[in-house]
């Protein structure tokens, strides 16, 4: 089939518009509407809760489900596109790439023909680049040898067919969750002007652009990809801890970190390795707060598994961009302290009240759904808020049929 017949047969970008147009229309209109019930019945949480606008984020979610499609090039071979590690601290990237490709089984998302998408995936993983590339014996610079094979995919599909060049790939998307992930555009900013980079490295100091860029959670599964649920912890009037981090020395901030704090305090525990007999989720279970500093990358496990542990987090860090900022309001279920203020840590985490706490726990226990991984993806868990993330910036991109 040529070009020319396969636009004409499929819907043009002109209705894909209009109908995304309607979607910001029923969003806005949502927005306003104080009186606003969800036509579900699903209990909406109160707009001064973890929601800047739960009614925005509602009716947002239901347009989603209704229209956004995701197109997967299918351009390209295992293993660094087309699949990804399903567990350990690098999941996100296999998870989601395997969410998306499998769609004969479950992916409600995957366009069946690129003319109905939305956006379109390049299913690279940069932690198999990184694997079956990157030789550290001969010191191949690693990012030079991402930026290589993205840059050569796009060509490819640049040439054959006319998404990426009608947009300069504006609706065009990249998930990491690997270091280097950031990395693909510094070699050609110009080429990556546009492009949508998702992202658990979330460094504003390094270039990540909260309204062009997606903020994803690093989640570390366990082995086969094992998906675990929320355990919510100790009650919060048994949570006998104030503060706890064990990890080990990654970067200057966990340096000041466990120079000020470690083994110096009963409330505020802080270990580089656990001793013998020591559990670290029951830790966290024990905890009112816990702490999720910055290592050499800003990313961290920990924010997860604090709110799977029903553990206020902490963040402590100088260049974090967290996820889902676009409609989650992180001050209502987490705290910041900023890296100049780590002595100051048990003086700060004391000084918030019993009230303040006790809704702030609350709201780390709302929030645990949307940090939830299921296979297959359910309304408002992980893979739907990251595709949430996608959608909102493509809502606010409007292309033209220039056929």
């Amino acid at each position: 089939m040529s070009l020319d017949k396969f636009l004409t047969k499929y819907p043009s970008l002109d209705k894909i518009e209009e109908g995304l147009a309607r979607a910001r229309a029923s969003i806005r209109e949502s927005a306003r509407f104080i009186n606003y019930t969800s036509p579900t019945r699903e209990k909406i949480v109160p707009k001064r809760s973890i929601y800047w606008n739960a009614r925005a984020f509602h009716q947002s979610q239901k347009e989603m489900l209704k229209r956004f499609k995701v197109w997967v090039y299918e351009e390209g071979e295992q293993p660094l596109v087309h699949y990804g590690p399903v567990n350990n601290i690098y999941s996100i990237e296999g998870q989601f790439i395997d969410e998306m490709d499998n769609y004969h089984k479950w992916s409600h998302f995957r366009a069946r023909n690129p003319n109905q998408a939305h956006v379109f995936l390049i299913p690279f993983s940069i932690v198999n680049i990184v694997q079956y590339v990157y030789n550290r014996n001969l010191r191949q610079p690693g990012s030079q040898s991402i930026q290589l094979l993205v840059e050569d995919y796009i060509r490819v599909i640049a040439h054959k067919y006319p998404y990426w060049n009608r947009t300069e790939g504006a609706d065009h998307f990249l998930l990491s969750c690997h270091d280097w992930g950031p990395t693909i555009s510094y070699a050609n900013p110009k080429l990556f002007k546009n492009f949508i980079r998702v992202l658990c490295n979330a460094n504003t100091s390094e270039g990540f652009r909260p309204n062009k860029d997606v903020s994803i959670p690093e989640v570390n599964l366990l082995p086969r990809g094992t998906l675990g649920s929320p355990n919510r912890g100790q009650h919060p009037n048994d949570r006998t801890i104030l503060a706890f981090f064990a990890g080990r020395e990654h970067g200057a901030i966990r340096t000041i970190l466990l120079n000020h704090w470690k083994d110096k305090d009963n409330d505020v525990q802080i270990y580089e390795s656990l001793p013998k007999g020591k559990v670290y989720t029951k830790l966290m279970g024990q905890s009112k707060f816990c702490l999720c500093p910055s290592g050499y990358e800003v990313a961290s496990p920990r924010v997860v598994e604090a709110i799977y542990a029903g553990c206020v987090p902490v963040l402590i860090s100088s260049s974090y961009s967290p996820p889902f900022t676009d409609v989650l309001n992180w001050s209502q279920f987490s705290v910041e302290i900023p890296v100049e203020k780590i002595p100051e840590i048990k003086t700060i985490l004391q000084s918030v009240s019993p009230k303040k706490y006790l809704k702030l726990q609350m709201n780390v226990l709302r929030v645990q759904r949307h940090f939830t991984i299921n296979r297959p993806a359910k309304p408002f868990d992980l893979m739907h808020m990251i595709l949430h993330s996608i959608w909102l910036r493509r809502l606010n991109l409007k292309l033209v049929d220039s056929r």
